[in-house]
Parts: structure tokens; sequence; C-alpha cells
């Protein structure tokens, strides 16, 4: 059975940074792209970042380019979403994800994601 675990969330302040993990199993990292997802209150849930890790090709919304960097350990089975600067606006419950490999990232979406874990609150405050 896939389960992903998301965890790091918390209360920081705009300009600072935390860092998510999601970890893994019934499945590994090499074998489904996965990423990140977050929803603030009131609005979509949106697309974040994706790595295929078996590749290590990488997607970054716009919204976080530069700031937010993501990466997987394969011998933890785990992913990680570094976010630097941070600003009241990322402030959302953030979920990782999973979609199988060969997908394109237009394609990785709320509605069609394979496996989705519990979300993590981030709170930015300014």
């Amino acid at each position: 059975e896939v389960q992903l675990q998301a965890s790091g969330g918390g209360l920081v302040q705009a300009g600072g940074s935390l860092r998510l993990s999601c970890a893994a199993s019934g499945f590994t990292l090499d074998d489904y792209i996965i990423g990140w997802f977050r929803q603030a209150p009131g609005k979509e849930r949106e697309r974040v970042s994706f790595i295929s890790s078996g590749t290590g090709s990488t997607y970054y919304a716009d919204s976080v380019k530069g700031r937010f960097t993501i990466s997987s350990d394969n011998a933890k089975n785990t992913m990680y979403l570094q976010m630097n600067t941070l600003k009241p606006e990322d402030t959302a419950v953030y979920y990782c994800a999973a979609a199988s490999l060969g997908r394109g990232w237009d394609s990785l979406v709320a509605g069609d994601m394979d496996s989705w874990g519990k979300g993590t609150q981030v709170t930015v405050s300014s």
C-alpha cells in the first residue's frame, strides 16, 4: 500500500525557513513522480513543486522559484522541500502527493494524483 507521511510544518516569521519532509512507504521514490501541493483557506489546492528522483528532473511553480528547493533521499525513501525566504502568502496546508512516471508536469494537478499524504500546516507571520 502506497503511503505518504508529511511533516515539518510550523510557524515562522516572514523571511524565515522551514524544511518539509515526506516519508514514503509501499513504493520506492524512483518509481513515481512525487511532490507538493498547498491549499490556503478559501483557495483551491495548487501545485508547488515536483521531482522525478530517478532522473533528477524538477518542477517549481513560478511563485516559489528561487526560494524553494525539492530533493529526495532514496536511501531514506524521503522527499524534502526546503523553503527559504518565506512570505505570508506561503501560508497554507502543504500536502505531498505521488503520481506514476511518464506524466508531464502539466498533467500533475490536484484532481489527478495517485496518492496523497495528510497535510502539514505552514504559517508565515508578517
